[in-house]
């Protein structure tokens, strides 16, 4: 359990900087430059959410059930999956998609967190899906108040919301298919 903590007080440490602490964020990058910056801040998530994984592994099955949800509910998952890749596209290729959500990134976060909380009730799955729950909405939250950076990614194009959805629905298909029992080492069974 304990690399499992570590890996999420990493992870989503290094994501609250902006939430807690943007005007030490700014400065910090003022100072070092903004590379270096995204070095350290990508090397810290990536240990984090590589001692995610591990430890979710090592847990999975050993953790007490709060709650077990009946089987339909995992239909319920699997359709709130559904946009949750197009909108990870949509983060990084500006159009309609990305107008109306507004923020998608953190849309598909909540979603995401939210399709597995009904799917999975051990200790381990609402620790890990309700922290980030949490985070996603903290960071929603900040937005607000924060003034707003720009986002790296490609320029609006007319095509942009097209490869959203299309590719989105691809890589959904391809997590179903492999990616899920390739990643976290789990068959996704959608039932």
């Amino acid at each position: 359990m304990t690399g499992f903590l570590s890996g999420l007080i990493l992870f989503i440490g290094v994501h609250s900087i902006s939430i807690v602490a943007p005007g030490w964020r700014d400065r910090t990058v003022d100072r070092i430059g903004l590379r270096v910056w995204q070095a350290i801040y990508a090397t810290i998530a990536l240990v984090g959410l590589i001692l995610i994984i591990r430890g979710y592994a090592d847990l999975r099955g050993q953790t007490a059930y709060l709650y077990a949800l009946p089987r339909w509910v995992h239909g319920i998952s699997s359709v709130l999956m559904l946009p949750v890749f197009p909108l990870l596209l949509a983060a990084y290729l500006p159009g309609m998609v990305k107008t109306a959500a507004r923020h998608p990134m953190l849309v598909a976060v909540k979603l995401w967190a939210v399709a597995h909380l009904l799917a999975n009730g051990t200790v381990t799955d609402v620790i890990l899906f309700g922290s980030i729950l949490a985070w996603a909405v903290a960071d929603r939250i900040s937005l607000k108040r924060r003034p707003e950076r720009k986002t790296p990614g490609g320029k609006p194009g007319q095509w942009n919301d097209l490869i959203v959805v299309i590719g989105g629905l691809m890589i959904y298909s391809l997590m179903i298919q492999f990616g899920h029992r390739l990643l976290i080492g789990m068959p996704l069974v959608v039932r």
